[in-house]
């Protein structure tokens, strides 16, 4: 009975020591904590993956990369540059309608001996030194100071000056041959010699002046000058083709 005595004093001894320590081990209940609160009760920021989400992406912030998207890209650009190629080719054409330069194939107006054209100096009287190239618009026709020069078609002369900017004394007389509108230049005249006057009307061949060296001239010489509707043509071709 003794030994029962002690062992059920350990007994007791052991649980009032024990049951308490277990007690407060437990955790005491308490309202369900969100992750949203935890991180305010810890003052630190939290991102939760399942609730994060993908800002839109413009196609203007991005470039082409798909095969498809360059070829379309490389397309696009290509018909550009035609459409501008076009646009310049155009603007070419549009203004050598009114002061570009007729080609050699289209030079005849009339025909050939009809005498609606006349050479500006007696055959057998002059040479070609130049004719129309790169800055230089007409036909320079060397000839003896003091040669005759005679209108190359009819009309009425618009210009007649004993000094006109480069071409010193000079004549100019617009006329319509085969439809179109022609004007001839005649320059370097020897000065006095005009035989004719602005707003008069002449014939082909008639006499207007005499070979000099006047004005931008270097020598005796008639400088020629021919337009057709405008445009620059080679002097010397047109002649052969409308003069004979």
């Amino acid at each position: 009975m003794r030994t029962v005595a002690i062992l059920g004093a350990v007994c007791a001894l052991v649980a009032g020591v024990a049951l308490p320590a277990l007690a407060s081990s437990k955790p005491a209940p308490a309202e369900a904590t969100t992750l949203q609160q935890m991180a305010f009760d810890d003052a630190q920021s939290l991102v939760v993956a399942s609730e994060a989400t993908s800002a839109p992406l413009e196609r203007g912030t991005y470039s082409a990369t798909t095969p498809d998207e360059i070829a379309k890209k490389k397309a696009e650009e290509a018909a550009k540059e035609r459409a501008a190629a076009a646009a310049a080719a155009a603007r070419v054409a549009s203004s050598t309608q009114g002061g570009g330069r007729l080609s050699d194939a289209d030079l005849r107006l009339v025909a050939a001996g009809s005498g609606a054209v006349r050479y500006p100096l007696p055959q057998g009287s002059y040479y070609v030194s130049r004719t129309l190239s790169g800055s230089h618009n007409g036909a320079d026709m060397v000839a003896p100071a003091g040669t005759p020069i005679f209108a190359a078609t009819g009309g009425v002369v618009r210009v007649s000056s004993e000094s006109y900017f480069g071409y010193g004394v000079a004549v100019v007389i617009d006329s319509v041959v085969g439809g179109k509108r022609v004007s001839t230049l005649y320059a370097h005249m020897t000065n006095g010699t005009r035989a004719v006057q602005a707003g008069q009307t002449v014939e082909p061949g008639q006499f207007i002046g005499k070979v000099g060296n006047t004005g931008r001239s270097y020598g005796a010489h008639l400088h020629f000058e021919v337009k057709v509707n405008g445009s620059l043509v080679e002097p010397i071709g047109w002649l052969r083709a409308n003069a004979g």
